[in-house]
């Protein structure tokens, strides 16, 4: 069976009329399906570029990338967003939360291209809201929750199409620290539904959570 995901020598540049910086430096590694990977690392050190690299956001300047056996060095725009439509959720530290949408509404959104029907939708941003326990706040707009209800929604989001891959960015950075325990319980949970799991923080208590992690520096992998 392949990884969930495979690196080879991947170095992103970025471009501007007067500079070029690499953000990525021949980055190569493999994350098994199933694997919590938690990637740490100085601010610049290109934890945002690998992500998302890994999520299909961002194509290599060199190198290959595979997702779950797929090569996609190569594919076009829309393979791209068609994979991540259907296999990837984001769980971003601003939630980014459409203030003028309902919470279930919000939830709904993640099914944006794969279900159609609305009722269906709701029944399955529903089902997503009561198991992060959040069901009651469904008609609630997310200023009227708390900033980890805010991110249990954000994770209702991302869990309603149970994505094969979750990244995480920096998920607990604005919450307190019980907040930041009941949401890294729902992602431990997302994972042991089978999903791979990959979550950049700051926070090496967070890290420790992980199965492994690995340390960026000036975008290459820090070895231990």
């Amino acid at each position: 069976m392949s990884d969930a995901l495979t690196l080879i020598a991947v170095t992103k540049r970025f471009r501007t009329r007067k500079v070029e910086t690499t953000a990525l430096d021949q980055v190569t590694m493999s994350i098994p399906r199933g694997e919590f990977l938690s990637i740490v690392g100085p601010s610049g050190s290109g934890k945002s570029t690998l992500i998302a690299i890994m999520g299909l956001l961002e194509k290599p300047s060199e190198g290959q990338v595979a997702f779950f056996g797929e090569d996609v060095t190569r594919a076009g725009s829309g393979r791209l967003a068609d994979l991540r439509r259907h296999h990837v959720g984001f769980v971003f530290q601003s939630f980014h939360l459409m203030s003028d949408e309902t919470v279930v509404e919000n939830v709904m959104a993640g099914l944006d291209g794969i279900e159609r029907s609305r009722r269906l939708r709701r029944e399955r941003a529903m089902e997503a809201l009561n198991a992060l326990g959040i069901e009651h706040r469904a008609d609630h707009l997310p200023a009227q929750l708390s900033g980890g209800q805010q991110q249990r929604a954000a994770i209702a989001r991302a869990m309603v199409r149970e994505p094969r891959l979750l990244i995480c960015d920096e998920p607990t950075g604005n919450l307190d620290p019980e907040s930041a325990g009941i949401v890294m319980g729902h992602i431990d949970a997302i994972r042991e539904r089978g999903a791979t799991v990959v979550l950049v923080t700051h926070d090496h208590v967070i890290a420790g959570r992980a199965d492994r992690t690995i340390a960026l520096e000036h975008g290459r992998i820090k070895q231990p």
